[in-house]
């Protein structure tokens, strides 16, 4: 009763504030450039923590943190320090700067957008716009997943109706506020999530007797090949398999238009530094407790869920069997980072999705669209975006048997990053890029992704294949980093062989970067 008690409190001052933002903000998104991005006049440590939250939701916490976690043990922890240093350091120092500078000089707005004025070409950017139309719902209605077992620990409630009450809330403040309510919002929610994590894992681990008790227990387990030790040793059990996890989860973000749309708000380049090191910081402690709290699950192999079929554990059910003996207070805070975590992101990918739709497809079919209709437009299709990511959440959890949703959003993210981070990565630094090279990485990286699907959903033996090509579309991870690596392979090798663009307009694109600015001397020698 004292959890039920607790959760209700701290749910409810948590929606008030997030509504409360929307409304607030909304005077600051009456136009597109407002509404879209912020006015692009963001700082550092909105960005940072908006960047984090998108990339951190209650997928990793409760599925992935839990998954890897029993499959890798306490090396897992890599796959979150990936996250931080790949997925956000770099990340933020190869794509955040260049980003910023040109899409203002092309008064982009959306990824799709992007590549339109980047490779001039309406077609790019309606088949870009296709593209996460199709592949970013899916990744959308992933969001919900975890929250079930979870709220399960306090509320005796149908799943439906959490989903119902996260979907709402969300979209009163983002339909409101637009991008500046998600990014003060989320900014808050990234606090919860801070310190919700760090609470959790001092928690789990006392739980355990202590971290060196609980790293020997769990170095006790056996593995395949292993009697003793494989669980708590630097690379796990299966180095290969959690290389690909690593490279996957933080890699990946780098051509997620959710993501990389963060570095066209942020107020200025120098900004940029900050946001770097704010946004590194919060990976670490997110990403990298999630993944290290995970490496823990086997401890409570006597009290997770087994498929009765298969004889595997439920991997949404280990993390929340581990905060199952926790005391209240604690497991009233993980509710609200769950959901902070789920609604942080899902606010980021449906403003994203309403954006693309409305600027990158209903814009160019009716090139006399009013700003007012835009906005407008916006505002329609995140209700669309949300209504539908609900939907296929609620008919995946009711109707087990449709396979085809689960493995769409297992694909989402190999075919969103494999289409699009190689073309905008090259596109930023390197004048040669060449529309068909685009293209052919477009139908490259859905490509990949959806013969995976296939194989998945008929049931194939993809070991008869060979040890290469049985390995790379054993699971969506693997198939997904061929998408993406593949792709930084493909992008140039057909721009050597197809026609230029035209000189002088890339010329033109690329003047942006050489203009002079004066700095303080702090800031750069003469």
């Amino acid at each position: 009763m004292e959890t039920v008690v607790l959760s209700s409190v701290l749910l409810i001052v948590f929606f008030a504030v997030m509504i409360f933002v929307g409304f607030y903000t909304r005077n600051m998104a009456k136009d597109v450039e407002g509404f879209a991005l912020g006015g692009r006049s963001v700082g550092p440590w909105l960005t940072a923590f908006a960047f984090g939250t998108s990339y951190f939701s209650a997928v990793i916490f409760v599925g992935y943190a839990g998954q890897f976690g029993w499959l890798y043990g306490m090396s897992a922890t890599w796959a979150g320090l990936g996250n931080a240093f790949i997925g956000s350091l770099l990340a933020w120092n190869i794509l955040g700067r260049r980003t910023r500078i040109m899409t203002q000089q092309l008064d982009a707005k959306t990824m799709p957008d992007f590549f339109g004025k980047r490779f001039d070409s309406s077609t790019l950017k309606v088949v870009a716009s296709i593209i996460v139309f199709i592949f970013l719902i899916p990744y959308t209605a992933s969001l919900y997943n975890g929250l079930s077992s979870l709220f399960g620990l306090v509320f005796d409630v149908p799943y439906w109706l959490v989903i119902l009450l996260m979907a709402v809330l969300t979209g009163i403040y983002v339909i409101f506020g637009g991008y500046t309510a998600t990014a003060v919002n989320d900014f808050i929610q990234g606090i919860i999530m801070l310190f919700g994590i760090s609470a959790v894992i001092v928690s789990v681990i006392s739980d355990n007797g202590g971290l060196v008790e609980a790293a020997k227990r769990l170095s006790e387990i056996p593995a395949d090949n292993w009697e003793h030790g494989a669980f708590s040793s630097f690379l796990g059990p299966d180095p290969l398999a959690l290389l690909f996890v690593v490279i996957l989860t933080s890699l990946g973000t780098w051509g997620l238009p959710q993501m990389v749309g963060k570095f066209y708000a942020i107020k200025s380049e120098k900004d940029i530094h900050k946001g770097t090191v704010i946004s590194t910081i919060f990976a670490i402690v997110v990403a990298g407790g999630c993944y290290f709290l995970g490496g823990f699950g086997r401890l409570y192999a006597d009290r997770i869920k087994f498929n009765e079929t298969t004889g595997k554990p439920l991997f949404d059910t280990i993390v929340p069997t581990m905060l199952s003996t926790l005391p209240s207070v604690i497991i009233a805070i993980v509710i609200v980072l769950v959901l902070a975590a789920s609604m942080s992101t899902l606010s980021s990918l449906v403003l994203t999705s309403s954006s693309t739709f409305t600027l990158d497809v209903i814009k160019t079919a009716k090139k006399d669209m009013s700003e007012k209709d835009q906005v407008r437009g916006m505002r329609i299709f995140i209700v669309f975006f949300i209504v539908i990511s609900a939907v296929i959440a609620i008919l995946k959890d009711s109707y087990p048997g449709l396979t085809f949703i689960a493995q769409m959003m297992g694909i989402s993210w190999g075919a969103l990053a494999g289409a699009f981070l190689a073309p905008f990565m090259y596109g930023l630094y390197w004048k040669g890029v060449t529309r068909a090279s685009v293209a052919v990485c477009f139908v490259w990286g859905c490509g990949i992704s959806l013969i995976q699907l296939f194989f998945t959903l008929s049931g194939t033996d993809v070991s008869s294949f060979g040890p290469f090509f049985g390995f790379i579309f054993r699971s969506s991870i693997n198939s997904g980093v061929l998408a993406m690596v593949g792709g930084l392979i493909v992008v140039p090798v057909v721009s050597l062989f197809t026609a230029k663009m035209d000189r002088f307009k890339v010329d033109e694109m690329f003047t942006s970067f050489e203009k002079k600015v004066e700095v303080p001397q702090k800031e750069a020698l003469d």
